[in-house]
């Protein structure tokens, strides 16, 4: 997985990806995601270092299957509030 983290005005922003989608946009009817070097783009890293990040993180964007289920397995996300957009899977979370 590739993880970014970036502190912004509202927090820190995590964003993991799968390796194999970055680069690529999917789309779904009215969705589209591109995942972007720009925005999803950082170092590839293992699932411990991942979990971490979503610990801490105030802001989290996920895409890609292993990223998404990750996200639910360690309980940051509901599954039932993730997005499949053409062969991919999207997930945000906000901490309040």
């Amino acid at each position: 997985m590739i993880l970014s983290e970036r502190r912004t005005d509202q927090g820190l922003l995590v964003t993991v990806c799968d390796a194999e989608v970055l680069g690529e946009t999917f789309e779904d009817d009215s969705v589209s995601i591109e995942v972007t070097e720009d925005f999803y783009g950082g170092e590839p890293v293992e699932t411990e270092t991942v979990v971490e990040a979503l610990s801490r993180a105030t802001i989290a964007n996920l895409v890609g299957r292993e990223s998404v289920a990750l996200a639910i397995e360690e309980g940051f996300v509901d599954e039932e509030r993730v997005l499949d957009v053409g062969e991919t899977r999207h997930a945000q979370y906000l901490r309040l």
